[in-house]
């Protein structure tokens, strides 16, 4: 069965155009009459209006389509992306944390360990996997795994998509402030290739805490942020309904981090968005991981690790050149 469409607050234009080839299709079937003509030039217009929107996209806009309903999850690139995925248990202190997901698996013929954000569908997902926020046990047991995947010399991969790390009391009785911080040093000094990927939502500490890498990408219409636009714009407006124009202060985007300097890399994502094209979108990032972990095999480990460092030393720096 077809799954719904799910039309965002600026695609109105695009939503009142799937409506006339709708009907023109039900006249059609219903009349005998041939509307070809009249639908192909509809889906051309379609195929423009949607190019005019997403060439001008706000950042509160980009915000929208990251968390889209159907936008690829975790689970989406485990089943399509990667084989033979054996997911690892536990942190062997307090529990198994389900928002965050670990496991041993091959792209291609190259094992990996991957690591990522464990969001849901349904609200009964969602629920069981605390809406993809962290407790502090989910990122102790990430490190657990990293440092598995450094003894035997295996590559870490972690996607990231998460609002942020679960901020209620049981996580601060267990220390997730700890958790974050010990995984950002401990992060940093791993002797294996380290490639990060924000592929929806990068959402303050709860992004960070496996975010430290040799390379750090964000796929095209994903965001990072220190803070969500809705918690900026509580904190500076005391008003959540002015998260527009918190993301727009907040340069979270794609386009803007590079700029900045602050990613490695943008991933294009297909015509539309990953949430229209699931093939294409698994397609884009297999390309950049495969193409990536080559590059990062061929540095001497001491080359990587000094790398990490001075990237790691230069966020947030400003050149004089920049300043004038």
């Amino acid at each position: 069965m077809a799954k719904e469409v799910i039309y965002l607050d600026f695609e109105e234009e695009i939503k009142e155009i799937d409506l006339q080839i709708n009907e023109l299709k039900v006249y059609s079937t219903q009349k005998g009459i041939s509307y070809r003509h009249e639908i192909r030039d509809l889906e051309k217009e379609r195929i423009r209006v949607i190019s005019r929107i997403y060439n001008n996209l706000t950042p509160w806009n980009i915000v929208q389509i990251s968390r889209h309903p159907y936008r690829p999850i975790l689970g989406d690139y485990i089943k399509y992306l990667f084989d033979d995925f054996k997911e690892l248990h536990g942190d062997k202190s307090f529990g198994d944390d389900r928002s965050l997901i670990c496991g041993l698996c091959k792209i291609n013929f190259e094992k990996v360990m991957l690591i990522g954000h464990n969001k849901g569908r349904s609200t009964e997902e969602n629920i069981e996997r605390n809406f993809g926020s962290p407790h502090p046990e989910g990122y102790k047991k990430a490190l657990m795994k990293m440092k598995f995947a450094e003894k035997f010399k295996i590559p870490i991969i972690t996607l990231i998509d998460t609002p942020g790390a679960y901020p209620g009391v049981g996580g601060e009785e267990r220390g997730i402030f700890h958790a974050i911080a010990n995984n950002l040093m401990e992060m940093s000094r791993i002797k294996v290739p380290i490639i990060s990927v924000v592929i929806g939502e990068g959402g303050s500490g709860g992004a960070l805490g496996i975010g430290v890498s040799d390379r750090l990408s964000m796929f095209q219409y994903s965001y990072y942020s220190v803070i969500s636009p809705e918690g900026c714009a509580a904190i500076l407006w005391k008003d959540a309904s002015y998260a527009s124009e918190a993301a727009e202060s907040l340069k979270l985007t794609s386009r803007e981090l590079l700029k900045l300097g602050l990613i490695d890399d943008i991933i294009k994502e297909p015509f539309g968005g990953s949430h229209n094209n699931l093939h294409d979108a698994v397609f884009y990032l297999k390309s950049y991981l495969l193409r990536t972990l080559r590059e990062l095999r061929r540095k001497k480990l001491s080359d990587l690790l000094e790398e990490r460092y001075e990237k790691l030393r230069n966020v947030g720096k400003i050149s004089q050149e920049s300043k004038k």
